[in-house]
């Protein structure tokens, strides 16, 4: 199985390729898609479409992630993530790909065994369970490739 993860956002969002082979987790593609602050939102969320869209095109996924939004004290900044939120769900069901979404507390406790688990904390398991010589960067990334991560270890559980 082959999942594109994805950690929306409108300044930056992060997206990962992870792949389950013979019973190890492979990097295929990670990065973010960041957009410029002072574009028009239309034109931010029209970048982030056509990204995700060429992510799927140039990876093909079989099944796609997306973290599930937050509770946010900030109700400026839980609009921006939601408005980025619905472009990359409408990305990947233009695309045809099966969307799992997942919370952040699942993503924690299917990456690191603790759902309460701290950024570092799941980052570093991210490098490991990836056996990678760093932790991804910037964060965004690395966040795409836990929630992919999850959804590989969930889908054993939920028979995707």
């Amino acid at each position: 199985m082959r999942v594109l993860g994805i950690d929306p956002g409108t300044a930056t969002t992060g997206y990962a390729v992870v792949e389950e082979r013979e019973g190890r987790l492979l990097l295929i593609a990670i990065g973010v898609i960041s957009t410029p602050a002072k574009a028009p939102l239309p034109l931010r969320l029209q970048q982030i479409y056509g990204a995700l869209r060429g992510a799927v095109t140039d990876y093909s996924p079989t099944i796609s992630a997306v973290e599930e939004l937050f509770f946010s004290r900030n109700a400026q900044t839980a609009m921006a993530v939601g408005h980025a939120r619905g472009v990359t769900l409408l990305a990947l069901a233009d695309a045809g790909l099966k969307i799992m979404e997942y919370t952040p507390m699942q993503v924690k406790q299917a990456v690191t065994g603790y759902g309460t688990a701290d950024k570092h904390q799941v980052q570093q398991m991210v490098k490991m369970l990836l056996d990678l010589p760093e932790i991804p960067k910037p964060d965004d990334a690395a966040d795409a490739a836990a929630v992919a991560i999850c959804c590989l270890h969930r889908s054993k559980l939920d028979s995707l």
